[in-house]
C-alpha cells in the first residue's frame, strides 16, 4: 500500500511533463525551457508547492497518507530531476517510466483533472509566462494515457 502511494507521487512526476524529448530541445536562439522557467531553484519552488497541494487535497491526499519523511524527499527530488532533465537542464532522471510508475495505482479521469487543476494553480501562482506555461501543459497530454487507467 506504501509503495503505491509513493508511487502516485509518479503523477506529480507526470505532471511535471517530463518525458517528452520536445521541452527539452530549444529552437534555434532561444533558451532552454529549463532557463526559461528560472532553473533548478525555481523548478524546486513549483515542485514544493505542487506537491504540496496534492497532499492536502481532500482526493489526492490519500495517496500521501503515510509517507515518511524519506520518502516525500525522495519524491520531490524525483520530480526536480524529471523536469531539469526533461527540460533541457544539467540533470539526470534515474525514475521509471510514467507507464510503469503508474501501473496498477488506478488513477482515475477525475483524479488526473484535480492534479492538473492544482498544476495549473501553480503556474498562475508563480506568474509562468504564457509561452511555457503553454508547452507544459500541451505535453501533459500526452503523458495522459500513461498515467490514467480507469
Amino acid at each position: 500500500m506504501l509503495k503505491k502511494r509513493v508511487l502516485l507521487c509518479g503523477l506529480v512526476l507526470a505532471l511535471s511533463v517530463l518525458s517528452i524529448p520536445a521541452l527539452s530541445s530549444s529552437p534555434q536562439g532561444k533558451d532552454s525551457l529549463y532557463k526559461r522557467l528560472g532553473g533548478y531553484d525555481a523548478l524546486a519552488t513549483v515542485t514544493d508547492d505542487f506537491i504540496g497541494r496534492l497532499a492536502t487535497d481532500k482526493e489526492l491526499g490519500r495517496f500521501f497518507v503515510g509517507l515518511s519523511n524519506d520518502s516525500k524527499g525522495k519524491v520531490r527530488q524525483l520530480v526536480i530531476d524529471q523536469l531539469c532533465a526533461a527540460t533541457g537542464g544539467p540533470c539526470i532522471y534515474l525514475g521509471r517510466d510514467m507507464k510503469t510508475a503508474h501501473k496498477g495505482l488506478g488513477i482515475t479521469e477525475s483524479d488526473w483533472d484535480i492534479a492538473v487543476k492544482h498544476l495549473l494553480a501553480t503556474l498562475d501562482k508563480f506568474k509562468v509566462p504564457a509561452q511555457e506555461r503553454s508547452e507544459v501543459v500541451t505535453a501533459l497530454s500526452g503523458l495522459k494515457k500513461d498515467i490514467v487507467e480507469k
